[in-house]
C-alpha cells in the first residue's frame, strides 16, 4: 500500500523536484499550493515526467479551515512542508508578512498533524538560520548566532516550534543553495517575480533577458572579494526528502536535523566562471554594493545525513549548472 504524502509548496522549485522524486519512490504525493511564487503550468509538467496524475489543493497553508475541511488527513501519512516566503532581501521590506506566512503556516500544520496523529513531518530550514558564523564548515551543532535576516528568523522560530510539538517523528532539512533543474528540462526555477538567486539571475543574462548581472559585494575577505556559498543540485535535495521519509517510516520516534549541501565553499566569481565554462557562453556582470543579510562565507558538513539518512550528494555543481541552463533555453517554449 503506497504512503499518501502532503507536499506544500509542492509547485515551487524544491517542491517540485520533490514531488518527482517521492513518485519514483513509490510515494503518492498531494499537493497544496496556492501559487503566491510558481506556476500552475508547473504540475502539467510534473505529470509529463511522473507520467501519471498527481493530487493538486489550491490552498494557503495559513487558511487552517480550507486545510481541514478539503484534505482527507485521517488518510495522509507524511507531510513536506516547502511553503514559505523565501526571498533573504525582500524580508527586510515585508517583516510582518514574512512571520505571518511561514510561522503560521508551520503552527497550524503541527497542529493538524497531533489533531489527526500524522507522525512524519520533514521540514524546508535554510543554513540562514547560522547567521554570520565564523566557524567553517557548520555542522548541526554549529552555535546559533543572531539570524541575518527576518527570513532567517522566521526558520529558526519554526525549527523551536517543531522541537517543542509533540511529534514523534519529524526531520528539518537545513538547505545550503540549490541550483540545477531536471535533466529533463521540464522543471526548474521558475519564481513568479523576479528571481533572487544567483543561478536564475545568470541564466537571464546569459539569454538576454537582462543586459547585465549585478554582484552584490567584492570586497569581502574572501579569495576574490565575493562571496561564499555551498551549492547544490535540486535533485539531490529532493533525494535527501525521500531518504528523510523513509527513515522516519522505520522508526517509532526520530526527532533530527541534518544540513544538506555539498559540503564544499565556492565564490560568486567561481561559480560565473564555472557556468561560463561548462555552458561556453560569457556572462556581462558588474559589482555593486553588498546587500543587508548577505552572510560572508558559509558552506556545510553534511557527514551526518550521509551517515544517518544514507543520503549523499550525486551531480556536480557543473552538472547543475548545465541543467540550468538547458532548463532556461527550453522553458521559452512552455
Amino acid at each position: 500500500m503506497t504512503k499518501n504524502v502532503i507536499v506544500t509548496g509542492g509547485a515551487g522549485y524544491i517542491g517540485s523536484h520533490t514531488v518527482v522524486e517521492l513518485v519514483e519512490s513509490g510515494f503518492t504525493p498531494i499537493i497544496i499550493d496556492n501559487f503566491s511564487n510558481s506556476k500552475p503550468e508547473t504540475i502539467d509538467r510534473i505529470e509529463k515526467i511522473c507520467k501519471q496524475k498527481i493530487k493538486v489543493y489550491n490552498i494557503n497553508c495559513i487558511n487552517e479551515d480550507a486545510l481541514i475541511k478539503t484534505i482527507q488527513w485521517n488518510e495522509i501519512d507524511g507531510v513536506i512542508h516547502f511553503a514559505a516566503y523565501k526571498s533573504v532581501s525582500e524580508s527586510f521590506k515585508k517583516k510582518e508578512d514574512y512571520f505571518l506566512n511561514n510561522i503560521n503556516s508551520t503552527k497550524i500544520l503541527l497542529k493538524i498533524m497531533e489533531k489527526y496523529n500524522i507522525q512524519s513531518f520533514v521540514f524546508s530550514s535554510s543554513c540562514t538560520v547560522y547567521g554570520n558564523t565564523t566557524k567553517l564548515p557548520v555542522t548541526e551543532k554549529t552555535e546559533l548566532t543572531k539570524q541575518s535576516s527576518p527570513y532567517g528568523e522566521t526558520k529558526k522560530i519554526c525549527e523551536d516550534l517543531i522541537f517543542s510539538s509533540a511529534l514523534k517523528n519529524f526531520t528539518i532539512l537545513r538547505y545550503f543553495n540549490p541550483i540545477g533543474a531536471h535533466e529533463s528540462s521540464l522543471i526548474g526555477e521558475e519564481p513568479s517575480k523576479t528571481p533572487n538567486n544567483l543561478v536564475p539571475l545568470i541564466c537571464e543574462c546569459a539569454i538576454g533577458k537582462r543586459k547585465q548581472l549585478t554582484v552584490y559585494g567584492n570586497n569581502y575577505d574572501t579569495k576574490d572579494g565575493t562571496c561564499v556559498r555551498d551549492y547544490i543540485h535540486v535533485c539531490d535535495v529532493a533525494q535527501a526528502h525521500v531518504h528523510a521519509l523513509k527513515k522516519m517510516m522505520n522508526n517509532n520516534k526520530y526527532r533530527k536535523l541534518f544540513n544538506i549541501g555539498l559540503s564544499k565553499g565556492i565564490t560568486v566569481l567561481e561559480l560565473i566562471n564555472l557556468f561560463e565554462k561548462n555552458n561556453n557562453i560569457k556572462i556581462n556582470y558588474d559589482f555593486g554594493k553588498r546587500r543587508d543579510g548577505d552572510v560572508e562565507k558559509i558552506y556545510a558538513d553534511c557527514s551526518l545525513a550521509q551517515t544517518e539518512l544514507n543520503w549523499g550528494p550525486k551531480k556536480t555543481i557543473a552538472k547543475a549548472l548545465i541543467d540550468a541552463w538547458n532548463w532556461e533555453k527550453e522553458k521559452k517554449s512552455y
